[in-house]
């Protein structure tokens, strides 16, 4: 048996190129929102001032996507460095970049062609394009002429590129849908748009706050020109109106040296402000967020500090990590997320601020606080819990606000009646049947879901969930379901014909 080497004999070196297939496997973890977010983070690092994220259409088709800045651009001498996977340039001490991989995972992560077309001041405009096909032998970009840079450089932008500036474009992109109505392409557009505007709205809310940079979004349908401007408004997670006296509190510990503060914040209430709200559930909006050179990169969670508890939703605590204090932290590659080295959980155990509060403290100040604001809950009547055909966010906010009855859900869905009435009471299947006539009127002609009409399904849920208590119908449920069935009825047929006259 041979025994333990300390050392491992060597023979030379050989070289290993990646397979030209490993573009492929780059930023599987990005979703549009991230993805999109990096590519911002680009344009910021050139110090823009403005971003522009363009959707291109045609007709139902969504041909591609467009990410535009009025930055420094990139010049003939580095347009090659800026579009080698893995090639890094000199990071300032306040750029967002880190790993020389951002552009392109983020794009092949969502698109199968990323083209890059700058102009620096003063220099000849220069384009590559990375174009990802199966049959692909090697890791060749393509350079693109300078007079098709030019063109699209001078394009009419909502804002002008002086001289110098950026287009980044892709095309066949994965999660564009193959829509065959323009009413669907709407819809997708409408939401994909929102979703935007919260996520980018969060993760950089200090920047777009500060007017260092302005970041929108807007459509250009081929055919008909380009449709409204939708500007990315901050979203400041700490964004309360009041406090509570005595908070926020800044806890402070010492890491090898180095100043760690966390910022502790305390919501007064549950609140419907989108600062409060943001994305996901409520125990995902609670616990840590950090900032890097004032760039969100993770947005809740406790890291190990401790466990999500529906009682700590008021909870938020700010940590900006600079200079020395990042080695504790390694960043992933979408910056997505931030994960917390070994010192942290002591270092928050031993986190301490000028009056002595310590975490502990914290996180029991925000339990009391959520137990105080919300003692009144207790006096509401407990409700049928939300089922199938409800928006998931509106079923949320009833379980939120509302105590739940221990039985079935009630669904609120469609199917065809051979009257004309508007709804009709289950309570066997535990359901609200709506009447598939009047849908398409109360739709406006728009694409229908299991979870469409969010807010005549809310209303419908009640007015009506409370004739699903109970083991029978009494005389007065009976009455009302007579008398919603006539008014209800009614304004249905009133919608179904003014659609019908106007078609």
């Amino acid at each position: 048996m041979s025994e333990w080497n300390a050392t491992v004999p060597t023979d030379g070196t050989v070289e290993l190129p990646p397979d030209p297939r490993a573009l492929d496997a780059l930023g599987r973890n990005h979703s549009l929102p991230t993805a999109l977010a990096d590519l911002v983070d680009n344009a910021i690092d050139a110090s823009a001032t403005n971003v522009l994220i363009r959707f291109v259409q045609r007709g139902p088709s969504l041909l591609g996507l467009y990410v535009v800045d009025d930055g420094h651009g990139i010049g003939p001498d580095q347009i090659d460095t800026a579009m080698t996977v893995g090639g890094r340039r000199d990071y300032g001490a306040n750029d967002l970049g880190l790993f020389g991989l951002g552009l392109k995972a983020a794009s092949f992560s969502q698109a199968a062609s990323l083209t890059v077309l700058s102009r620096a001041s003063g220099q000849q405009p220069v384009g590559r394009r990375w174009l990802l096909h199966p049959d692909r032998n090697g890791f060749h970009c393509d350079k693109v002429q300078p007079a098709f840079v030019a063109e699209q450089l001078s394009r009419k932008w909502p804002f002008p590129l002086p001289g110098h500036g950026t287009v980044v474009r892709w095309d066949h992109v994965h999660g564009f849908p193959n829509f065959d109505r323009i009413s669907q392409t709407a819809e997708f557009l409408s939401r994909t748009i929102a979703g935007l505007q919260g996520h980018l709205g969060l993760m950089f809310h200090r920047i777009i706050a500060t007017g260092k940079t302005s970041i929108s979004i807007d459509v250009e349908d081929i055919d008909n020109g380009v449709g409204p401007l939708f500007q990315i408004a901050p979203l400041d997670p700490f964004g309360y109106p009041t406090t509570p006296a005595g908070w926020p509190k800044t806890l402070v510990a010492d890491v090898a040296g180095t100043r760690l503060e966390l910022r502790c914040h305390l919501w007064p209430r549950r609140s419907n402000l989108p600062e409060y709200r943001l994305t996901g559930d409520p125990e995902q909006r609670q616990g840590l967020y950090f900032y890097r050179h004032d760039r969100l990169l993770h947005a809740g969670g406790w890291e190990g500090v401790h466990a999500p508890d529906r009682t700590l939703q008021l909870a938020r605590v700010e940590i900006d990590i600079e200079g020395d204090l990042a080695r504790m932290f390694t960043l992933n590659a979408e910056k997505s997320r931030v994960n917390v080295g070994p010192e942290f959980a002591r270092a928050v155990r031993e986190a301490r601020a000028e009056d002595g509060t310590t975490i502990y403290d914290y996180l029991r100040a925000a339990q009391d606080l959520w137990t105080q604001t919300n003692q009144r809950k207790g006096t509401r009547r407990a409700v049928v819990p939300p089922g199938r055909g409800i928006e998931p966010k509106v079923a949320r906010e009833i379980r939120d606000e509302l105590p739940q009855l221990q039985q079935a859900p009630l669904n609120i869905l469609w199917r065809h009646f051979t009257n004309d009435d508007f709804f009709m009471v289950d309570r066997d299947n535990a359901t609200l049947w709506l009447n598939q006539k009047y849908r398409q009127a109360l739709l406006g002609g728009r694409r229908g879901g299991l979870n469409d009409l969010p807010v005549l399904k809310a209303l419908l849920y009640l007015l009506i969930e409370q004739v699903y208590q109970g083991s029978h119908l009494g005389s007065r449920d009976k009455d009302n379901i007579d008398l919603w069935q006539e008014i209800l009825t009614a304004a249905a047929r009133t919608e179904r014909a003014v659609f019908q006259a106007r078609r």
